[in-house]
């Protein structure tokens, strides 16, 4: 995919934390973050992505990324992609932070996960973790035979000489670069499981970021990525599927999916993810109706739109595929009917096809949903409205509309000063809405309409 404005990284530094798998790397990622932004639990190889945050010491903001374990020998595939994961992030970083149990000792993966990060050439600390007696953290002399310097006992769970980590991490990082002081705009991919939301970051990005695998639910944390695209800073956020909360049995399930809705929350704009084959099924329903409670902008974008020609017929020209794709999103209205505000994206993320559009879309509805409209503009175009088509009367008595402002925080939210509420009927205030809209776009921005005495 050629992009016109390819994303990247933030310039912050970067600090990866790897090790084998359940010696408490994620502890350690949420005490150093000051967030429980990582799924912790005693299952090994909970953590899949990586995962990135942001730490602020003495003055100093650098970038944390959290990776699942590493075991080089492990034959299954998708613990293999969790292993290339780790190693990406230590490709990345400007220091790595080498995690191991002192309670267990030096084991041969802690050996093997040496050998590895010698290949990369980083500087290392090593963190001898669970370290929450004098007792145990005397064990931490035997990982000097790992040859990766003097161990630093540590507990990540009782936060037990973190300071002191913190204070010798920032004496390894690199002279920092001061970050633009322009706002960053989060925007978060959601939608059910499998419907390639990973595949669309790793596109949108330009390599694989997070592990892509059929195996619905892969992704259990958010994995958060700051990048730069056109000048602007952003933060991707590739979320797990979001499910019905009857469908969510296991502990690790149900705190991914609390992740996803927390990420949705805190997000500024909302990706609404689509499998073409399918169409809009309940569960994808569900999900944009948790968007519009959060009253985030939205983009919808339709993805594995390569395989629109098996929907289309094998034989399908170019008029054909037109036409489906026409109504497509007639059908995509009539599903989605209280989101028909937000913009629709035909994209691929195997073949990149409409890619390019995504991260402009985001944009666009980010901007719309900051607008503000002169009050004096804002109430001509109201009164113009109502002067086209009065509102009905109801038993004798019409609603009549005094003043109209704007709040002056988004989403775009109009107060309406009229005469009796009670008059208000949802057909007329669709129409407003729908005046406000032809007026000044608010495109892909869920609009809050108030009417009080």
């Amino acid at each position: 995919m050629e992009s016109k404005a390819k994303p990247r990284l933030s310039g912050q530094a970067m600090v990866a934390i790897v090790g084998r798998p359940n010696v408490g790397k994620s502890a350690l990622f949420n005490r150093l973050t000051g967030q429980r932004q990582a799924i912790v639990e005693d299952t090994p190889g909970v953590t899949r992505d990586r995962i990135y945050g942001s730490c602020e010491w003495r003055g100093r903001t650098f970038t944390i990324c959290d990776t699942g374990g590493i075991d080089p020998t492990d034959p299954d595939i998708l613990r293999r992609d969790i292993h290339r994961q780790a190693q990406v992030a230590v490709e990345e970083s400007d220091l790595v932070l080498f995690v191991v149990d002192i309670r267990t000792g030096v084991q041969p993966l802690d050996e093997e996960v040496a050998q590895v990060l010698r290949r990369h050439k980083k500087p290392i600390l090593l963190i001898a973790n669970k370290a929450e007696t004098l007792e145990v953290e005397s064990h931490a002399v035997e990982f000097y035979a790992l040859g990766m310097g003097d161990p630093f006992p540590v507990s990540a769970a009782h936060g037990l000489s973190t300071g002191d980590l913190l204070d010798a991490i920032l004496e390894k990082l690199p002279p920092e670069v001061k970050p633009s002081q322009e706002q960053e705009v989060a925007i978060a991919l959601v939608g059910r499981p499998n419907v390639g939301k990973s595949s669309t970051l790793n596109r949108l990005l330009g390599h694989e970021r997070s592990i892509v695998h059929d195996q619905a639910g892969t992704t259990r944390d958010s994995v958060e990525i700051p990048i730069t695209y056109e000048g602007r800073n952003l933060r991707l956020v590739d979320t797990a599927g979001l499910r019905r909360q009857a469908k969510v049995e296991e502990s690790i399930e149900y705190y991914s999916s609390l992740r996803a809705s927390q990420s949705l929350e805190k997000a500024d704009v909302a990706i609404l993810i689509l499998d073409a084959r399918d169409g809009v099924v309940a569960q994808d329903k569900r999900v944009a109706g948790d968007i519009l409670e959060a009253k985030k902008p939205t983009v919808i974008v339709v993805n594995k739109w390569d395989l629109v020609r098996e929907l289309a017929g094998e034989k399908a020209d170019a008029q054909k595929v037109e036409e489906w794709k026409k109504g497509f999103v007639k059908k995509l209205g009539q599903d989605l009917e209280f989101m028909a505000y937000a913009p629709v994206v035909f994209a691929s993320a195997l073949t990149g096809e409409g890619e390019d559009e995504i991260l402009e879309a985001a944009l666009e509805s980010y901007d719309e949903s900051r607008r503000r409209i002169p009050t004096p503009v804002l109430n001509q175009v109201i009164k113009e409205a109502v002067a086209l088509r009065p509102p009905p009367s109801y038993k004798g008595e019409r609603l009549k509309i005094k003043y109209v402002s704007q709040r002056p925080d988004p989403p775009p939210r109009f107060t309406f000063k009229c005469n009796s509420p009670d008059l208000v009927h949802f057909s007329y205030r669709r129409y407003l809405e729908n005046q406000l809209r032809e007026a000044f776009g608010f495109v892909g921005v869920p609009l809050e309409m108030k009417f009080s005495k």
